[in-house]
């Protein structure tokens, strides 16, 4: 995850005052531990989708073409298009020359 750094102490208060207060993402959406953990697996193959095919040297096209997909559909993947499922990211990995060491990496946050 990306740290962000400190909000400013006044600008803090100025807006606890006005009724706003910290909060995580987790909280906020009320998501649970697991759902916490398939959203960190999900954004790790979709990073490594985009790393495991700019190292193969291939666009998004010669991709989507290696699926059996297009073009766009590979370019919604790399940009983690809730539509998008695990099967597809997975076939996506494989097709970009990713193994399955590689992908089981992914998955456990290793990458």
């Amino acid at each position: 995850m990306e740290k962000t750094k400190p909000m400013d102490a006044a600008k803090r208060k100025r807006l606890e005052a006005a009724g706003f207060r910290e909060t995580t993402v987790t909280e906020l959406l009320g998501l649970t531990p697991e759902d916490e953990a398939w959203i960190e697996m999900k954004l790790d193959l979709t990073r490594q989708l985009r790393e495991t095919r700019h190292h193969a040297g291939a666009t998004q096209a010669a991709l989507a073409k290696r699926m059996g997909s297009a073009q766009s559909r590979v370019a919604k993947m790399e940009a983690g298009s809730p539509d998008t499922s695990f099967d597809l990211l997975i076939k996506g990995l494989l097709a970009a020359g990713a193994s399955r060491r590689d992908i089981a990496k992914a998955i456990a946050g290793n990458a």
